[in-house]
């Protein structure tokens, strides 16, 4: 399987096709989810994560993408994130001891 080139996070996605699709400011798209702004606007620009329970919120609020779809885009992204980062940490395969 190949891997996509950076994957968006899935707030991107949110930002730039959901809400405009259905002419929603984050203030009303967050009042129907039933979270703040301020912690959908952080989702929205990357800076926190589509969380379980986020996730669930908007399998029940968007028809068609299940939370499961929602997580795989969040897993996508950072993956990709942490294989790309100049912190990722180098490990030794294991060896059999004994």
């Amino acid at each position: 399987m190949t891997q996509m080139h950076n994957p968006p996070h899935p707030g991107e996605t949110l930002r730039e096709d959901v809400l405009p699709a259905l002419g929603l400011t984050v203030a009303e798209a967050a009042r129907q989810l039933g979270v703040s702004r301020v912690q959908l606007s952080r989702v929205l620009h990357g800076h926190s994560p589509v969380s379980p329970s986020l996730a669930l919120r908007l399998e029940q609020w968007l028809s068609g993408a299940t939370a499961d779809v929602w997580l795989r885009m969040q897993v996508a992204h950072d993956l990709w994130q942490a294989r790309h980062s100049p912190n990722l940490p180098k490990v030794s395969p294991a060896a059999a001891h004994g």
